[in-house]
């Protein structure tokens, strides 16, 4: 009766072993997934910031251009004024 009690205490025991490495084999794949999502998501992250820092500097450039570009319209229309003024004097004469 001793053998029995024993026997059905180490299967009780071997069972809940079995289901506690069951358990951890599961968290274990599932640590596992979550850390390549995180990996993933670090890599994607990294090349959002590069693409960002990239689009600022287009940016920065087209903003310049566009500076350029509205000094000298600014710097066409004086001339055409001045020129426009030259005209009328010679055709008032």
């Amino acid at each position: 009766m001793a053998d029995t009690t024993s026997e059905e205490g180490y299967e009780a025991a071997a069972a809940r072993l079995d289901r506690a490495f069951a358990r951890l084999e599961a968290s274990v794949r599932s640590l596992n997934g979550r850390m390549r999502a995180h990996s993933r998501i670090e890599a994607d992250t990294q090349k959002l910031i590069g693409e960002r820092a990239r689009f600022a500097s287009d940016l920065d450039k087209a903003a310049a251009r566009a500076k350029r570009l509205d000094e000298s319209a600014g710097e066409v229309a004086r001339r055409l004024v001045v020129a426009m003024e030259s005209v009328r004097e010679v055709l008032t004469k």
